[in-house]
């Protein structure tokens, strides 16, 4: 079995290789001791999650930059820092602990240096705070380039995003009401000793206390419920959905939307749901096959539409298009190293090609809920602005909600401590 802090520094040594937090965990967990898996969450999350802070700080105490090779050496020492300034573990314990992992991390050379940096730190830490706090970069632990977007797109709204990115988000279900009500199953959770409350926006959601197992909810295995953010909740309603129709998910997996229009609305005529990411739309077809549900899965690029299309049109489209993820940083951390600003015209590009392309295959008289996953204005209402004013066919469709904010072209949902993820959603109407 792997040292927890070994593992925790090689997981986000990969991290700043360019690898996903998501793919890399799973894997690590397992190599490691049963009771040091939560440790290693929190590691990992927690470091990920202040990452641009503790960078600062590993310059300021180290006099030369590391080599590349060293990455896990770098790693080591900032979950080290991660633990002085945010967990609740004896300072002399975490010193001694990430010293010694450096032989298992085969870096036994680096013991005193390690043991150095971490110890200054440890006299320094007030002097170092309080030296660093007036940096944007510093103060918000956002890269530089999100900070400037951020501030860009919401100037007013920019400081408590980024502080909200920074808290854990909490665990949300979705109760799939073809099994029994939110209130029912509320009952159910209060009888097995679990705190829960009804999301404020979704009329399925409810939000834990505390996050747990799925194997701990309630007949989870039955399909009573799913785990969903109650933002995600909101688009299925904005479809505006009615027995008969004929409806496209594009971009589904891992299929939590699929399977809530599928809920909200199961005399559907069919649901074609589109991914290109194998791996994915199997999770996709697994939430499918535990709730009960059926829709037409197609791994494909929904772009390619020769490959997928019958030519038969869609009275009803979900384009969730590939995005920055901005608004689910809280939830992916490493979000912060790995996205560029660069990214952000590429992504906006891909958004509109896709918009373009599933629009072709929607009917006359039907509406396209455009969503992402983004809280910045370029992958959101400018795309959506483009689109109206070079396509002749769609309109806007207003959209009237006591959720997240009015934008000129859709609602803008930003994440909120114990609620939902930020969101964005418009509405456009073909013809009529």
């Amino acid at each position: 079995m792997m040292n927890v802090r070994v593992a925790a520094a090689e997981v986000i040594a990969e991290v700043l290789r360019g690898r996903s937090l998501s793919a890399l965990l799973p894997t690590y967990v397992q190599r490691i001791k049963r009771n040091d898996q939560a440790l290693l969450k929190e590691l990992c999350f927690g470091t990920l999650r202040w990452y641009p802070q503790i960078q600062i700080i590993l310059n300021h105490l180290v006099d030369k930059p590391l080599k590349p090779k060293e990455l896990p050496l770098q790693s080591l020492m900032a979950c080290g820092i991660y633990q002085l300034l945010y967990m609740r573990i004896a300072e002399h314990a975490v010193i001694n602990e990430t010293v010694a992992a450096t032989k298992e991390l085969n870096r036994q050379w680096a013991k005193g240096f390690v043991n150095g940096v971490l110890r200054t730190f440890q006299r320094q830490k007030q002097q170092l705070l309080q030296r660093y706090q007036e940096d944007p970069v510093f103060h918000s632990a956002h890269p530089a380039w999100l900070v400037d977007a951020l501030q860009a797109s919401w100037p007013e709204a920019a400081e408590k995003v980024m502080t909200n990115n920074n808290q854990q988000a909490p665990m949300t279900l979705r109760v799939n009401n073809l099994c029994l009500s939110r209130d029912e199953y509320l009952e159910r959770l209060a009888e097995a000793g679990i705190v829960a409350r009804a999301t404020q926006h979704s009329a399925q959601g409810i939000v834990l206390a505390s996050p747990m197992d799925v194997s701990d909810l309630p007949d989870f295995e039955k399909g009573l419920v799913s785990v969903q953010d109650e933002a995600a909740q909101l688009a299925a309603p904005l479809l505006d959905l009615a027995a008969g129709q004929r409806v496209l998910d594009a971009c589904c997996a891992p299929g939590g939307k699929t399977c809530h229009i599928l809920e909200s609305q199961p005399k559907l005529q069919q649901l074609v749901a589109i991914d290109m990411d194998k791996q994915r739309i199997k999770r996709s077809e697994d939430n499918l096959k535990r709730l009960n549900l059926s829709a037409q899965l197609i791994t494909a690029d929904v772009g390619d539409t020769a490959q997928w299309w019958d030519a038969v049109h869609f009275d009803r489209i979900l384009l969730d298009a590939p995005c920055s993820a901005s608004g689910v940083i809280r939830r992916h951390p490493d979000i912060k190293l790995l996205r560029k600003s660069a990214d952000i015209d590429k992504l906006a590009g891909i958004q509109s090609y896709l918009l373009n392309k599933v629009w072709k295959t929607l009917a006359n008289g039907g509406i396209l809920v455009y969503a992402t996953c983004s809280v910045l204005q370029r992958e959101n209402d400018q795309v959506v602005k483009q689109f109206l004013a070079d396509t002749k066919d769609a309109s806007l469709l207003q959209i009237e909600a006591n959720w997240g904010q009015a934008t000129d072209f859709g609602r803008q949902l930003f994440p909120t401590v114990d609620g939902n993820d930020g969101f964005y959603y418009s509405r456009l109407l073909k013809g009529g």
